[in-house]
């Protein structure tokens, strides 16, 4: 392809990523840039060009040994759970914005061993970056087919490193806080690690089932070729000890590459992300390494007896077949997973170096002067910090060579980083653990790793002429690099992690046992051991003793803050702690309070300092620590257990309120329902009396007319006996006075028998009334007072019927041990909020503001005592049209309540 072509495709692949980068800028809250899915595929900027080239090209050549690195972070992900939130609510609190501020501040804002920490990763990441712009350059030539140019400014590499420093510079430095998300920054990977997964399982699918005829097919041709079976077999014990080291390599990594802090602990936003990526970020590794053997070994296969370099196999096999676009695509993927981690270990390194070397150190300005620092010089120090090492490690490609896969000088940037983890994850677990115990072991393991590993490697593993490697330090067997002290089982990756880390771990535990550290060592060993305890009040745990004022606290935020946001946040403080703003002494929770909102922008140790200029601290032995820190926890234990017992109390409150408005409620529908009974009453009385003064008052009443008021005293004093036998029927039942007979009883013919007193009604309505069911359903119950409840609910049914086309269906269904009556009609139905109501013998009195219907409102509270001693249930039904009721009972004797 013309290099001009891939030129332009390129230009427009990085003004898209601008764009992103922008785009999310803009919108960070949007649930594009906020989800577990984007934070997931960030973390994805593990995946470099190692992964996209170099473990193709170790698989290749040494078959499965490529899988150890992506096993270490598939074993350890569920561990994220528990010690990856662990991490990330430290540095939340703490306001941490690298792994150098984390390690420094946990014993006790060390600023020396910050600069150890920032020194090591530098060592270990530049020539990794190197080693991506070297991929970027020699696949572009593969790609375009043309020499790698000799001059600087005819090499397309320069300005794609130009580009890239000039992108992370911009994105990377949004804000003075480095501890704030760069919502830009993270969307733009997470994109990239969609794009690379793609494109690298597209060329997979390509030469699995279009170069060759399935994963069996590649077997069987490869299995022919030279060294097949030794290549892919783990081997015996001393393989199995050189993959479980190198596991252990990767699972430090994960946690401790800059990059990788960066993108899981600094840009995490939401803990609670972390559940997705336990399981998405495994996901996306397999995935990638479904298909590194087919390619590797079809690679053997289609170039076998060629001299041709196995890590770029992905992208001469579609080459070789005249596939432009896919070799465009591959190269795309391969150029994503590049820059990813080339602009991430960038922010992140640059960020240290400002935070842990440039500003404690004075070489910003003195920190404790008021005019020579400031926020823009912090900033732009950043920025240029970004572009230089970027330009840098461009620099050390063109120069130095670099003469190493992808995967061994990715190796080496393991090691050394790995040196961090007994002083990283001592400071999590292990409260002993002291600032000096830190330094000596990461010095000694970096020693040892410089001895077995980097000393080596930058004399040539094949030099033959260097007795160093052949002979050993002195011509001393025992010192050789790759064997040393007679250990000659182990490949030099897992010997020099093995003997670098044993005496890194020996020497940190050693010297924190023997030398105690300061008070402010253990305060912070405190506090991140327990930070669960300490996180919703953190600066209650920090211990400090001496006299300072807050004005001079405040006019130091106001130089790196300005004047509202230190108003802001001294606000926040006083509410917080509910501390009066007049008081103008400030206690040890103002200076911890104030050394975190200075930790973003320069850095816990540099913090210490600052704060320090203007306050007058006191010492504090070991044993007063330990004493007020056993206070505090008492303090909290109490705090805790005052806060749940206040909680109960509001809720007991609350739970009385309710209590007394619902007494209140029924206390007033009480007085209303017996102004109700008093009225049913009075109404039949009234009828009943007016009836019988007439008859005895008018003696020449025709016969046909006192027939009729005969009849009125009749069927008032009927409804009189009525209403008195419902009051008593609920009094029975609601008192436990009542008793029922149940016996084994067809159903269907209850229903019958309740609808034949109640026929005329039906026609003078012109109601239709069906019955769905079969002739017989057995069911246990007292038929008189079954009788009585469907007497109830029909009367109610054909009370709401419309005058035309009414219909009532009863329909009877088995369920379980059960039968289930279903009581429709197709009136003007009930209203949702009511289904629960309706049964309450306050309901109807509770609405005299309506129309009130003909009935006492005592039927369906009736209805429902009658259910629950027969172990049943009632209740409201939604249907279409219309109100439907639903009651059950039971098939036998033995059937337990529902």
């Amino acid at each position: 392809m013309n290099s001009v072509i891939l030129l332009i495709i390129l230009s427009i692949y990085l003004a898209i990523l601008f764009y992103i980068a922008h785009w999310a800028e803009k919108n960070n809250n949007s649930k594009w840039t906020n989800n577990p899915y984007v934070y997931t595929l960030s973390l994805a900027v593990y995946c470099t060009a190692w992964t996209y080239y170099g473990s193709v090209g170790v698989a290749a050549d040494s078959g499965l040994s490529f899988l150890p690195i992506y096993l270490g972070p598939i074993i350890i992900a569920p561990s994220w759970i528990l010690i990856l939130k662990k991490i990330i609510r430290i540095s939340r609190v703490n306001k941490i914005s690298s792994i150098a501020d984390f390690i420094s501040l946990r014993y006790g804002n060390s600023r020396f061993l910050g600069a150890i920490v920032t020194v090591i990763c530098l060592t270990g990441i530049i020539p990794y970056i190197s080693l991506q712009l070297k991929a970027i350059a020699e696949t572009f030539h593969i790609v375009t087919k043309t020499p790698i140019n000799s001059l600087i400014f005819d090499d397309t590499t320069t300005y794609v490193a130009v580009a890239l420093a000039l992108f992370a510079s911009y994105y990377g430095t949004r804000y003075v806080d480095a501890s704030e998300k760069r919502k830009g920054i993270v969307t733009a990977v997470a994109m990239e690690s969609v794009l690379k997964l793609v494109f690298f399982v597209i060329i997979g699918v390509y030469v699995t089932f279009f170069v060759f005829d399935g994963f069996d097919d590649i077997y069987q041709k490869a299995s022919l070729l030279e060294n097949f079976k030794e290549k892919n077999t783990i081997g015996g014990l001393p393989q199995a000890i050189n993959w479980f080291l190198l596991c252990v390599l990767s699972m430090f990594a994960i946690f401790l590459l800059p990059r990788q802090f960066q993108v899981s602990v600094i840009e995490n936003n939401r803990e609670k992300h972390i559940n997705t990526a336990v399981w998405l970020f495994p996901l996306y590794l397999l995935i990638f390494n479904i298909f590194v053997y087919p390619i590797a070994w079809g690679g053997n296969i289609l170039f076998d007896g060629q001299d041709v370099n196995s890590d770029v196999y992905s992208l001469l096999i579609p080459q070789l077949f005249n596939n432009r676009i896919l070799t465009v695509l591959v190269f795309l993927g391969g150029f994503s997973a590049a820059i990813s981690m080339i602009v991430v270990s960038s922010i992140g390194l640059s960020t240290m170096v400002t935070n842990n070397i440039l500003i404690p150190y004075n070489l910003l300005g003195k920190l404790k002067s008021a005019e020579t620092i400031s926020n823009k010089s912090i900033l732009n120090s950043r920025k240029i910090g970004i572009f230089l090492l970027i330009i840098l490690s461009y620099f050390i490609y063109r120069y130095f060579g670099l003469n190493y896969n992808l995967v061994s000088i990715g190796m080496v940037a393991f090691v050394v980083i790995s040196q961090l983890a007994p002083a990283f994850f001592g400071a999590l677990f292990w409260r002993r653990g002291s600032r000096l115990g830190a330094i000596y072991s990461i010095i000694i393991g970096f020693i040892f790793c410089l001895f077995t590993l980097l000393i080596p490697y930058s004399i040539g593993i094949t030099n033959s002429q260097s007795t160093f490697i052949s002979n050993g330090f002195l011509n001393i067997e025992l010192l050789k690099p790759f064997q040393l002290f007679g250990l000659d089982y182990l490949d030099p990756i897992p010997h020099a992690l093995f003997w670098s880390l044993l005496f890194n771990s020996v020497t940190y535990f050693a010297v924190s046992v023997s030398f105690k550290g300061n008070y402010r060592e253990r305060n912070y060993a405190e506090m991140f051991v327990d930070i669960n305890k300490y996180i919703t009040n953190h600066e209650n745990a920090f211990i400090w003793k001496g006299t300072a004022y807050r004005n001079d606290i405040e006019k130091v935020l106001i130089r790196f803050l300005g004047e509202e946001r230190t108003k802001r946040a001294m606000n926040i403080f006083n509410v917080k702690y509910n501390v009066d703003k007049n008081i103008e002494l400030a206690d040890a929770r103002l200076i911890k309070f104030s050394e975190n909102l200075l930790t973003g922008h320069i850095g816990t140790a540099s913090a210490r300092i600052l704060i320090s200029s203007v306050v007058k601290e006191e010492k504090i032995s070991l044993p007063e620590v330990l004493k007020i820190l056993e206070e505090s926890k008492e303090n909290i234990i109490v705090n805790k257990k005052l806060t749940e017992t206040s909680n109960e109390l509001k809720e007991i409150t609350a739970k009385l309120q309710d209590a007394n408005e619902s007494l209140m409620i029924k206390d007033q529908q009480k007085d209303e329902f017996l102004d109700t009974v008093t009225h049913e009453l009075r109404t039949p009385i009234t009828a009943i009396r007016a009836a019988s003064e007439i008859l005895h008052d008018d003696d020449e009443i025709p016969e046909e007319l006192k027939k009729q008021f005969l009849q009125n005293i009749i069927s008032e004093s009927d409804r009189l006996n009525r209403l008195i036998d419902k009051i008593l029927d609920l009094e029975k039942f609601e008192t436990g006075k009542q008793t029922i007979h149940p016996t084994q009883n067809n159903l269907v013919v209850t229903i019958e028998k309740s609808i034949e007193p109640l026929q005329q009604l039906i026609k003078n309505k012109h109601i239709t009334v069906h019955i769905e069911s079969k002739s017989k359903v057995n069911a246990f119950y007292d038929e008189d007072r079954i009788v009585q409840v469907i007497t109830n609910l029909l009367s109610n049914a054909i009370k709401f019927c419309p005058e035309i086309d009414g219909l009532i269906t009863i329909q009877i269904k088995e369920k379980n041990n059960f039968i289930h009556t279903f009581v429709q009609d197709n009136g003007k139905g009930i209203h949702p909020d009511d289904f629960e109501v309706i049964f309450d013998k306050f309901y109807q009195s509770t609405n005299q503001n309506i129309k009130k219907p003909v009935g006492s409102g005592l039927g369906l509270a009736i209805c429902k005592q009658i259910m629950e001693y027969h172990k049943g249930k009632i209740w409201a039904e939604q249907t279409v049209k219309g109100a439907c009721i639903v009651f059950t009972l039971p098939k036998n004797k033995n059937t337990e309540t529902v």
